[in-house]
């Protein structure tokens, strides 16, 4: 039987998959031969307006950033762009897959962020700087805030896989807000009940049409949860978090439904990556085949539940794989239908790391287009073959959810036999 080596492709446990960095630079924009860096493009300007006097005003989106080296004591602080203007655009996923991705790099670095080291248990009594960190996390539309740095701010390149970039950042010494913000009211309830737990106020929230940025922030901030619990929650691990607690909740909705009764494949191309989701009619299963182009070679990463596997974090994969199950979930949540799915996400050169959002989001966009149908399985592989950009034989090596569908004694069949 071949082996993945024999395709070019390295495993997941050959290569580190929780940070990238630029493939010009290798994060070092100092050593970098592009002529205008892409990250940098405008942030020198940046620099110009807020080096001379320490502080930046601007209108937040309003977003804040808790890091998670050092935890339990964390750097936290706002991300603040120096102009006042409507940049609610600046912090909201779901909308950035038409924006060009060099537009969207340079948007994501005029968010000048402020840190200031902070232990996670002080969001239950908050210091006045901590309480302004909160009051711009509730807020639901951009408001105008004044920071203080103790000295200026320096650019430090960054591209993480989970998180988006930001742009310079330095010790925050004060931060003011200008207005009073806007709270939604299902906010004001749940941040105001100290007895109820984190996993149940991400639900409630998202049940009232709140966006998971918007969800994702609360919990960060630590608004969220028992009183006795709650604490700031480092960003990156937040993303995941909320991504993971939405999905258990609706799989266990989906489950109860009957099955869709014909094979399906949506798929989405956006930002130099492809998304590829396959559904069969069957129990609810979830597999994803994480497959980075590089060069000549590929990169892959697979994990997967079947029913009866327990729980576990999918260490392949990572916070990828809970950003794509929502969405199928959200989907066959609509439907009231169940599925066994299986999801392809291609990354191709050119992709600059800014963050998980594009696979939930490019996801959803698939979803949302029409499919193609198949009432024959064989049919339907063939289909995705043409599809998919490496070796389908990759696939039939490691899928579990095709060999249970493949090897699977059905009920009707047995029943004939009777």
């Amino acid at each position: 039987m071949p082996t993945l080596a024999s395709y070019g492709i390295l495993s997941a446990s050959e290569s580190s998959h929780e940070r990238e960095v630029c493939p010009v630079c290798r994060g070092d924009y100092k050593r970098c031969r592009l002529e205008i860096c892409p990250y940098l493009k405008g942030v020198r300007e940046l620099l110009r307006k807020i080096q001379s006097s320490r502080t930046v005003f601007g209108s937040s989106p309003p977003s804040a950033l808790i890091g998670s080296w050092g935890y339990p004591k964390v750097l936290a602080g706002p991300l603040v762009p120096p102009i006042q203007a409507d940049t609610s655009l600046f912090d909201q996923p779901a909308r950035w897959l038409e924006i060009p991705l060099n537009d969207l790099l340079a948007m994501r670095v005029s968010l000048i962020r402020g840190k200031r080291p902070t232990r996670v248990i002080d969001a239950r009594r908050p210091d006045r700087i901590l309480e302004v960190l909160q009051e711009i996390a509730m807020a639901e539309r951009p408001l105008d805030v004044e920071l203080e740095f103790e000295k200026e701010p320096v650019i430090s390149p960054s591209f993480h896989v989970r998180a988006s970039p930001t742009g310079p950042s330095a010790p925050m010494r004060k931060a003011l807000i200008a207005e009073n913000p806007s709270v939604p009211k299902p906010v004001e309830r749940i941040i105001s009940d100290f007895d109820l737990k984190a996993s149940e106020a991400v639900y409630e929230l998202y049940r009232s049409g709140l966006s998971d940025q918007y969800i994702v922030r609360l919990l960060s901030i630590g608004l969220l949860g028992q009183k006795r619990w709650r604490k700031l929650v480092p960003t990156e691990w937040s993303i995941t978090a909320v991504d993971d607690q939405l999905g258990k909740r609706l799989r266990s909705e989906v489950r109860q439904n009957p099955w869709i009764n014909e094979v399906r494949i949506y798929s989405s191309y956006k930002h130099f990556n492809r998304i590829t989701v396959f559904l069969l009619p069957g129990p609810w299963m979830f597999e994803v085949f994480e497959v980075w182009h590089k060069g000549a070679g590929l990169k892959l990463y697979h994990d997967s539940e079947l029913p009866g596997d327990v729980d576990r974090y999918p260490e392949n994969v990572g916070g990828a794989y809970h950003a794509l199950r929502l969405p199928v979930l959200e989907h066959l949540s609509r439907e009231r239908r169940q599925a066994s799915a299986m999801l392809v996400a291609e990354i191709y050169e050119g992709w600059i790391p800014l963050g998980v959002w594009r696979f939930r989001e490019i996801c959803r966009a698939a979803l949302a287009s029409p499919p193609q149908r198949f009432d024959d399985l064989n049919e339907a592989l063939q289909a995705l073959r043409r599809l998919i950009d490496f070796p389908m034989e990759i696939i039939f090596h490691q899928s579990r959810v095709l060999r249970f569908h493949l090897e699977q004694t059905r009920l009707p069949s047995f029943i004939e036999i009777l």
